[in-house]
């Protein structure tokens, strides 16, 4: 197949590329060129910033058998993408989209399911952290409908793959590497507001997986699906899955997210799997339509882990510049319960 990649340098785009690539499809890139790669001439090229420049313009009526679109974030980006490859230049385009589109929804059911896309929208938040989260489901939201309305009205061969937080080998967020850091560290791990809430994931490796088996199938065109993985620990137990792979104790210290303001700790910066603004999604129309099947947790968790303790980056992850301050107020609460209990340990 002839397949254009829209991003393809940074997370699951690299090892889709790799993938594509091993099984001797020819594949274009279309970003930036901001984020380096190692793929070299093994792929052709269109440096394109989808924000400032004309899509169609970039691609010059390249036809391709297949599309994989990173980068759509918005109605623009997504009706860019029907003008650029609409008119039988793409026999299927598959838009990335997100958890966070049902997130926006007023009492959206938890896990979500596809069919309950639709219903009445939240307003903007007041707060400005709550208002970012919310324009992202928002825009993505924006660039599902103009998709959905360029299969209904000119068959554009669109598929949607909704995903919740994703964790894997080269996460530019860094985010399972936070906590990695912390219990490698031998000090406590503190758990914003106990961590009893679920959390249901995806393994990037399954996404890459899913999306190399679903070009080119018919079926899937003008549908959208949840991909994610069925196992839903709460994060206070994942969290104790990462110490005992790790070989470590769980050394969790439950505490308040107003305690953690108190100090200057963002809470969501230290523990991202804390973050309110996290979907919980249903994988079932996939499995059942798609043969979708996720890597079970254990076995994703020790392959990335052991890939992070191989390649250790230079620098620490985001937020642990204020670990010292974690410690320090771990310490102080575990003297409060103790003096709370008559000074038994």
């Amino acid at each position: 197949m002839r397949v254009l990649v829209l991003g393809g340098t940074r997370f699951m785009g690299h090892f889709l590329v790799y993938r594509l690539l091993a099984a001797g499809h020819q594949v274009t890139l279309l970003n930036r060129g901001a984020t380096p790669d190692l793929f070299g001439d093994r792929v052709a090229r269109v440096r394109c910033d989808r924000a400032a420049d004309d899509l169609a313009q970039a691609l010059g009526g390249q036809e391709f058998d297949a599309a994989v679109d990173f980068t759509a974030y918005t109605a623009a980006d997504g009706r860019a993408a029907a003008l650029a490859l609409g008119g039988g230049r793409v026999g299927h385009y598959v838009m990335i989209s997100t958890g966070s589109v049902y997130l926006v929804r007023e009492g959206c059911p938890r896990p979500s399911r596809e069919r309950d896309y639709e219903g009445p929208l939240l307003p903007e938040p007041a707060s400005e952290e709550d208002r970012a989260a919310w324009a992202y489901g928002m825009e993505k939201r924006g660039c599902e409908e103009v998709l959905a309305a360029a299969f209904r009205d000119d068959r554009f061969p669109a598929t949607v793959l909704r995903i919740p937080m994703v964790n894997g080998e080269r996460d530019p967020h860094r985010r399972l590497e936070r906590y990695i850091a912390r219990v490698l560290d031998g000090g406590p791990l503190l758990v914003p507001d106990g961590g009893q809430h679920p959390v249901r994931h995806v393994y990037s490796g399954d996404v890459v997986r899913a999306i190399a088996k679903l070009l080119l199938v018919p079926s899937t065109f003008g549908e959208a699906y949840n991909l994610c993985m069925e196992e839903t620990p709460t994060l206070s137990e994942l969290l104790a899955l990462v110490a005992e792979l790790l070989g470590a104790p769980a050394r969790l210290a439950p505490v308040s997210s107003a305690a953690l303001r108190a100090r200057g700790i963002d809470p969501v910066a230290m523990s991202p799997f804390s973050d309110r603004w996290m979907s919980l999604l249903d994988p079932a129309k996939a499995r059942a339509e798609l043969g979708f099947q996720h890597t079970p947790l254990r076995r994703w968790m020790e392959t990335v882990i052991t890939s992070l303790l191989a390649n250790p980056p230079p620098e620490p992850p985001p937020g642990y510049e204020r670990r010292a301050d974690e410690v320090s107020l771990a310490a102080e609460l575990s003297a409060e319960a103790g003096a709370g209990n008559g000074g038994a340990t």
